[in-house]
């Protein structure tokens, strides 16, 4: 009884490279697409907070503009009867310089929380590797 063994090749097909390259192709555009996405909600985040920084300033604004004229002109004539209308417009003007100032700060501390797109960066550093079947660097 002699039986000659031969090995059978896998029954699996081989893809064209025509085929490896739409996969390519597609999985290229659906990257993409998904950073797109990402970074349209970090920039929509980014923008809320900015948003927040901003009316921070714009209310500063309005508010030494409005409190200046008003109380200002009632705080002046105030400490006029006191010290004199000349020393008693300059103490006035610095108190507002400070309260602008502190509004400012504020202002520029909600400004300071925006982070930009730190995920879609992060995210777009990795594709090179990716594309060169180097994975495991991103890692």
């Amino acid at each position: 009884m002699s039986s000659s063994y031969e090995p059978q090749e896998p029954v699996e097909e081989r893809r064209s490279l025509g085929q490896v390259l739409g996969d390519v192709s597609s999985d290229l555009s659906t990257l993409v697409r998904q950073e797109l996405a990402l970074a349209k909600a970090e920039v929509s985040d980014s923008a809320s907070k900015a948003g927040k920084g901003i009316g921070m300033f714009a209310g500063a604004a309005v508010a030494g503009l409005l409190l200046l004229v008003f109380l200002s002109l009632s705080i002046m004539w105030g400490l006029g009867q006191f010290i004199g209308n000349q020393w008693s417009a300059l103490i006035v003007a610095v108190i507002w310089l400070i309260v602008a100032g502190v509004l400012a700060l504020v202002g520029k501390k909600e400004l300071a929380r925006v982070k930009g797109l730190p995920q879609t960066a992060d995210t777009v550093g990795k594709i090179p590797n990716a594309l060169k079947g180097q994975e495991e660097r991103n890692r």
